[in-house]
């Protein structure tokens, strides 16, 4: 059997950038700090980009890329969406983050198979064996998470995606540009539309050098990887655009309708706290910035008041009432993107980008207040065609409760 290792101050469970945010954020507040993963430090192997205002200050020396031109296509011109939107050299960002850590961290290569309370913290078990010590442990593990399990009321809805990185001899999409939507479908039938939407989003990633993913924005079940693919090379055959050298894949896959967790003994974090964000399905970047924050109030109340206040502390700093208010009425336009049919996805993107800049910018923010976003959907309700209205009127008559404490919060802020 492996012998235990000495205590440390928290456990992270996780490797990926939001676990490793934190354990970063906590060992910069003078905390010892053990982060386990099944893996050694990598960069991370995901794609991340986010809109650039979004991002910490001190991730502009982690860009790989930012790009003025963005748009969006729910119909044949584009939206210009004024916005600049970055992409992360994940190599960098993890170069970055381990050195913020510093000698306060240390790396584990391991998995995390369950942990047991003691009267000041907790036995952490390994699948190898292994036994570690901790006053404190943070679920980091993603949208299953590892000791935490988040909660997607009537199942979990998916966010699904197939990519690739590819060369192409013809641009698959507007060369310098990023096109964060693009709902048309001339090579689809009409009923594959309504029955299963999708989109491309791509990126230009230099020369001849491509992103381009086709994406469902959220359904329940998920889109399959196969259905995904087909899509994409349906797509660029269509368009006359087929990649001539692919140098990776990527799919994507997690719930977008997790609800604001209830405080346990254990603290989450990133999307095992469930803060993939319920219509755009970014986490990263609001994970970095809630890193801080949480580590500051989980290392004040531990040195002060002990582990139990510690963990409560940080729940506290993640999930403030405000926010829990702002998850549910988030989860209402959940609700009510899966109840439009697909052919009516493009009318609903087309009223809510055409709201001014700022109203839309809040609305897809990780930390923006339930009046602001219930004034939102009521001004993208207004400006939507009957067709996309009937909808979205069902959901919102057949959850009264969630719908009255909107309007509420929607009344309070005019």
């Amino acid at each position: 059997m492996p012998a235990a290792s000495p205590a440390t101050d928290a456990l992270v469970v996780g490797g990926g950038p939001a676990g490793l945010g934190l354990a970063a954020e906590l060992a910069a507040c003078g905390l010892g700090v053990r982060l386990v993963a099944p893996h050694p430090p990598r960069p991370f192997p995901a794609t991340y980009g986010a809109w650039l205002d979004e991002l910490p200050a001190w991730t502009r020396a982690c860009l790989a890329d930012v790009w003025t031109d963005v748009r969006a296509y729910t119909g044949e011109r584009p939206t210009p969406l004024l916005r600049p939107y970055a992409l992360l050299d994940n190599a960098r960002l993890l170069e970055t983050l381990l050195a913020r850590a510093g000698s306060g961290l240390t790396w584990t290569v391991g998995t995390v198979r369950g942990a047991t309370r003691l009267e000041e913290g907790w036995e952490v078990h390994g699948a190898g064996g292994e036994t570690w010590y901790a006053r404190v442990v943070v679920d980091a593990g993603g949208h299953a998470g590892s000791l935490s399990r988040p909660r997607h009321t009537g199942g979990a809805a998916l966010q699904t995606a197939f990519g690739i990185v590819a060369h192409f001899d013809r641009p698959p999409a507007p060369p310098g540009a990023v096109v964060w939507m693009d709902y048309r479908t001339p090579h689809l039938t009409p009923a594959g539309v309504s029955a299963a939407p999708t989109f491309l989003y791509a990126m230009h990633l230099g020369g001849s050098r491509y992103l381009v993913e086709e994406t469902s924005l959220i359904a329940r079940p998920g889109l399959a990887r196969a259905l995904l693919e087909r899509r994409l090379h349906a797509r660029l055959a269509a368009q006359g655009t087929p990649p001539r050298e692919v140098e990776r894949e990527e799919w994507v896959a997690f719930p977008m309708n997790a609800a604001a967790p209830c405080p346990g003994p254990v603290l989450a974090f990133g999307s095992a706290a469930g803060l993939v964000h319920p219509v755009s399905g970014f986490q990263v970047a609001g994970a970095l910035q809630d890193a801080p924050e949480v580590a500051e109030a989980v290392a004040g109340a531990l040195a002060g008041q002990g582990p139990g206040a510690a963990v409560q502390a940080g729940w506290t700093a993640l999930w403030p009432p405000e926010r829990r208010a702002a998850r549910e009425v988030a989860l209402l336009g959940v609700d009510a993107l899966l109840a439009l049919p697909g052919d009516q996805l493009p009318a609903f993107f087309q009223a809510f980008f055409r709201l001014p800049a700022r109203e839309w910018r809040a609305f897809l923010a990780p930390r923006t207040d339930a009046g602001t976003l219930a004034r939102t959907m009521l001004r993208v309700f207004a400006h939507a065609p009957n067709a996309v209205r009937a909808p979205l009127a069902r959901v919102a008559l057949g959850q009264t409760g969630v719908s009255g404490r909107a309007l509420r919060a929607a009344v309070r802020g005019f």
